[in-house]
């Protein structure tokens, strides 16, 4: 099952503040919002994708430790993209210099940036056009790397800002390029 949409404007607009309250108190339940108000209901992945999904986030983590360009966040946070959508993407990081000039209550919320990069994993419940959607929405709101990691058939779109996008078939490894100078990404236990 892909997202549940729920539209309540022009009924109702819920903030940014509601919509943190609404995921704390539904804590077990993923939201997002879009440009247009509306809420998605995440479902729960599978085992075997968030498995995958911790695999991502552990690479990331750890070569961000070692290297301490920035900030590494895992799949449950929300950031407030300058088009009013709130998104949370599987795996995403922000240069230190971006974090750092948040006050605390941003960071503490749903941040007010949107990373310079983000990763998605596309499992076979997943609408593959809802999560390219979603990349260039990332990319539209100032993401300068993006991946769209395809579980099923083993593909990867790579987003960049102001260039076409790049399709992979069955890479062993990803790059950071110049946005995440030296992180690269194995991808034998994630194609597992």
């Amino acid at each position: 099952m892909d997202a549940l949409t729920i539209n309540f404007a022009p009924v109702l607009q819920i903030t940014d503040e509601q919509l943190f309250e609404l995921c704390q108190i539904n804590e077990l339940t993923r939201f997002e919002r879009n440009a247009d108000g509306a809420l998605l209901l995440m479902p729960l992945v599978g085992g075997l994708t968030s498995n995958r999904n911790a695999n991502l986030t552990a690479q990331l983590g750890v070569w961000n430790r070692d290297e301490s360009l920035g900030i590494a966040f895992g799949s449950s946070v929300g950031f407030i993209l300058s088009n009013g959508a709130v998104r949370s993407p599987n795996a995403s990081w922000l240069k230190r210099d971006r974090w750092d000039s948040l006050t605390q209550e941003q960071k503490e919320r749903f941040p007010p940036v949107c990373p310079d990069f983000v990763a998605e994993l596309r499992s076979h419940t997943d609408c593959l056009r809802r999560l390219q959607n979603k990349m260039q929405e990332y990319r539209d709101n100032g993401a300068k790397l993006g991946w769209l990691i395809d579980l099923e058939t083993r593909q990867v779109e790579i987003y960049r800002s102001a260039r076409d996008i790049e399709i992979l078939q069955s890479p062993a490894s990803l790059s950071g390029e110049d946005v995440m100078n030296g992180f690269i990404l194995k991808l034998e236990k994630i194609w597992q």
